[in-house]
């Protein structure tokens, strides 16, 4: 039986791997996709809003050519921190359940069984997203992920939501030369867009460049329209493609499904122990992202770190 299996090869699922190698712990990582695979997935020429040294974990520094680390550097050193730590990390390998066993835990994945006596669930939020619930949001040319502008060039193309994403997509994909129209449920660009960012997306809109609905919704996707509801009514519109920022959400089924308790509200918060990040379920501990539940703006890299810190040592004084 492992001491720790951790569930989720993202940074901070790594910085609970760093951690319980330091403190000798017999432990495994288990992640369903690539090293960091949330990261691998984020737009091709996404910057972070944190700067470097706020991303770093296991004190390894993080050095950046940009104020704003790129994507492709943190790919870098997440993957170098891995491997120069030889970290136990099993990937491509995705858990399916944690049931009780033996006075620990059995976690079943899709190629094996193990047995722990401590699980971290470090999942993150970013592999479910959240549907827009219309007409037509299953056709090919309806995207929730997005990576590359240059796809979109000559195109027209919505962009639904007011967030960082939606932003960013519309930015890039206006300056490859798509015709960008963003629809957006509020009223207006969301409040925590980057800062360098806001001015830009809000003048490109006020000089006309990239047309925005404010407080309106999507109502129907068809191959070349789509339905928009406004104020002033309904509108269709010529379309080419959906790029659909409408967020994500953690795996809140595997987290009901594995006994943790969820808050009856719309936040869904999972119930943990800020103090030790151990959950209801005994043994079991909440780390990064997943701890905010639908809140998933509430919890990041650099002030979800120390969670890998506080799980071990609750681990070592048990």
């Amino acid at each position: 039986m492992k001491d720790l299996i951790i569930i989720g090869g993202g940074p901070i699922g790594i910085a609970c791997g760093l951690e319980a190698k330091k403190a000798g712990l017999d432990y495994l990582i288990l992640e369903k996709g690539c090293l960091v695979n949330s990261l691998y997935n984020y737009p091709v020429n996404m910057n972070f809003f944190s700067t470097s040294e706020k991303l770093e974990i296991g004190a390894v520094p993080f050095v950046s050519n940009n104020a704003k680390p790129t994507r492709p550097e943190a790919l870098e050193y997440y993957r170098r921190i891995a491997a120069s730590a030889n970290l136990r990390i099993h990937l491509q390998e995705t858990v399916r359940a944690i049931r009780t066993s033996n006075g620990g835990y059995e976690v079943e994945t899709s190629l094996n069984k193990y047995l722990a006596s401590h699980v971290v669930i470090a999942i993150g939020f970013y592999d479910i997203p959240v549907m827009m619930q219309v007409p037509g949001e299953n056709l090919t040319k309806v995207a929730h992920y997005y990576k590359d502008p240059h796809f979109y060039a000559m195109q027209n193309v919505i962009v639904v939501g007011a967030s960082n994403s939606a932003v960013d997509a519309a930015l890039e994909t206006y300056r490859k030369g798509a015709a960008v129209t963003m629809v957006i449920r509020g009223e207006g660009i969301g409040p925590r867009v980057k800062y360098w960012v806001k001015p830009d997306i809000e003048n490109r809109i006020k000089e006309g460049s990239i047309k925005a609905y404010t407080r309106s919704s999507i109502l129907a996707i068809r191959e070349k329209e789509v339905d928009i509801q406004t104020q002033d009514g309904v509108i269709t519109l010529g379309n080419d493609y959906v790029i659909a920022m409408t967020g994500y959400q953690p795996n809140l089924d595997f987290l009901r499904r594995t006994g943790i308790v969820l808050s009856e509200d719309e936040k869904k918060s999972p119930a943990y122990n800020p103090e030790t990040m151990e959950s209801n379920m005994k043994n079991i501990y909440l780390a990064g992202v997943v701890c905010g539940g639908m809140e998933t703006h509430v919890w990041f890299i650099e002030n979800s770190r120390d969670h890998a810190v506080k799980i071990v040592q609750h681990m070592l004084k048990k």
